[in-house]
C-alpha cells in the first residue's frame, strides 16, 4: 500500500472539517453522513467519486473541529488519499489512524481534476501520470505507511497483538 494511483478531484485552500461533513448530519451513521461529504460546495460530490479517487487540494486542508468522522466518510465513498499543500495537525492525524493516506506536497496546485497521479508514500513522490511530472512530497516513514497498511491505528494495533501471540 506504499503506492497508490487514482483520479483527482481538486478542491482548494482552508477547506475545513465543516464543509467536509456538514454539522447538520452528524447525528447520522457514517453512510448516511458520507451522502453529504463535500456537498456545500460541490453538490453531488459523494456520487460522483470511484474506489480509489485521490483529493488534491490547497494549505490547511481538513481545519476546523477534530472530529474524525470527516475522514471515515470520505473513507466511505472510496477516496484512498488526500494530497494537499498543507494540513491541520489533527486531520492529519485522524487520516493516519482511520487508514487515509495524507500526503503533503507543496506545489500539488499544479495538479488538475481528473488527472491520474500515482503516489509514493515511502519516497515522497507525486507522479502525475497524465504528464510525467513529479513532485516533490514529505515521505512517510514506514511505522505510519504499516499503519495505513493495516487500515488504520485499531488493525494496525489489532496486528501486532495478534503477531505477540503467535
Amino acid at each position: 500500500m506504499t503506492i497508490i494511483e487514482g483520479r483527482v478531484w481538486k478542491f482548494g485552500d482552508d477547506v475545513d472539517t465543516d464543509v467536509i461533513v456538514p454539522g447538520r448530519y452528524l447525528i447520522g451513521d457514517v453512510p448516511e453522513i458520507a451522502r453529504h461529504v463535500m456537498e456545500g460546495i460541490r453538490p453531488g460530490f459523494a456520487d460522483l467519486v470511484e474506489p480509489g479517487d485521490i483529493i488534491v487540494a490547497g494549505s490547511n486542508f481538513g481545519t476546523g473541529s477534530s472530529r474524525d468522522v470527516a475522514v471515515k466518510a470520505m473513507l466511505a465513498i472510496g477516496i484512498r488519499a488526500i494530497v494537499a499543500e498543507s494540513f491541520a495537525r489533527i486531520y492529519f492525524r485522524n487520516c493516519i489512524n482511520s487508514g487515509l493516506a495524507p500526503v503533503e506536497c507543496p506545489g500539488a496546485s499544479v495538479i488538475e481534476e481528473g488527472q491520474r497521479v500515482r503516489i509514493d508514500l515511502l519516497d515522497g513522490k507525486v507522479t502525475v501520470v497524465d504528464t510525467g511530472v513529479v513532485l516533490e512530497a514529505v515521505p512517510l516513514p514506514k511505522e505510519i505507511a504499516s499503519i495505513l497498511d493495516a487500515g488504520g491505528l485499531v488493525g494496525f494495533m489489532r496486528r501486532e497483538i495478534e503477531a505477540d501471540h503467535r
